[in-house]
């Protein structure tokens, strides 16, 4: 394919992906146990709407169709840094441990300081960036392969999920709500945690943009990013503390969403191949509209009845997480 051909290809992809952006993002907010109209919609801008029209968009449905599209463009983006910096493209969020350690982090600041609910973001940085940096040193110190850094993270996300669930035995007076944030979904976005994880989430994708050409250098390998006067060290310390931002303030609201931030950066790939300019914010866009698109199967699939939006984006996740995997020893079988 021609250079031209290849820019027409990615113009309209583009354009596809942003017009469903906007569709769901409008049927998300219309849709549910009671019907909102755009004409409902358009009244309640106006000033003119009924009251519970206007209640029912303003402290229900923008919250959540916000929470799901900065949790899937956060998970997103958090998964091409760990996949370039790691060079496996198995990695993700949840595979490695990532989402357990925020997940630890927040249920250790929900036990201790239940009332602090503008420190839970921090608190899940916190757990995943000692998630990120435990498998990457391991990566390092070991020389492991591919499929054992794999391998290790699932070991460590069982490890950091059983002691999530020690600490909710010890506490479930004041952890009421640790199940479902377990399960992951949008039921119960709180404002008070979305606003600051939000901003978290939208700086670091910026940040993370801003650093594209550094972290397509870096995804080279160790001695081409070298060679041409990148310091390694530096910037891959830089791009993990940025993957646990995004992925600790995502689960900070939105529970232990999975394989979120493994589908989006494939499909973008597909979409628009390695570079990161494009692949960054094509990864952003197709897990806000992925994780928007789960949410509204989770809550009207079902109707009357409403699943956790992790458990619809597990059934989804699980079989391309085995694609993926038998697709990868197919290659080193042909290798």
């Amino acid at each position: 394919m021609s250079v031209t051909n290849r820019l027409h290809a990615r113009k309209r992809a583009l354009c596809l992906l942003c017009f469903l952006f906007v569709f769901l993002i409008f049927v998300s907010l219309a849709a549910g146990a009671v019907k909102v109209s755009l004409s409902d919609m358009a009244a309640v801008v106006m000033g003119r709407g009924e009251a519970g029209h206007e209640n029912i968009l303003l402290h229900i449905r923008i919250p959540r169709t916000a929470a799901c599209a900065l949790a899937g463009s956060g998970l997103a983006v958090a998964g091409v840094v760990i996949q370039n910096v790691l060079q496996n493209p198995l990695a993700g969020p949840n595979i490695i441990g990532v989402n357990a350690g925020a997940g630890f982090g927040v249920v250790l600041c929900s036990f201790f300081f239940p009332l602090a609910y503008r420190a839970i973001p921090l608190a899940a940085f916190g757990g995943a960036l000692c998630a990120v940096l435990f498998i990457y040193a391991l990566a390092r110190k070991t020389g492991a392969s591919r499929m054992t850094l794999v391998l290790a993270g699932v070991s460590v996300n069982s490890l950091l999920n059983a002691a999530s669930d020690m600490v909710h035995t010890f506490g479930n007076d004041t952890l009421t709500s640790t199940y479902s944030f377990r399960l992951g979904g949008f039921s119960s976005v709180s404002v008070q945690v979305l606003v600051p994880a939000g901003i978290l989430i939208v700086a670091g994708i910026l940040l993370v943009c801003l650093l594209g050409n550094e972290l397509e250098i870096l995804s080279l390998g160790e001695q081409a990013a070298s060679s041409v006067g990148l310091n390694t060290r530096l910037f891959r310390f830089l791009f993990l503390v940025l993957a646990a931002v995004l992925a600790g303030a995502s689960v900070s609201f939105a529970g232990l969403l999975g394989f979120a931030g493994l589908i989006a950066p494939h499909m973008a790939r597909r979409l628009v191949g390695e570079e990161c300019r494009y692949l960054l914010p094509f990864s952003a866009l197709f897990g806000a509209c992925f994780v928007m698109a789960c949410d509204l199967g989770a809550r009207t699939l079902w109707a009357p009845y409403e699943i956790p939006t992790g458990i619809l984006l597990s059934f989804v996740g699980a079989p391309f997480f085995l694609y993926l995997l038998f697709r990868q020893k197919r290659r080193r079988s042909h290798d």
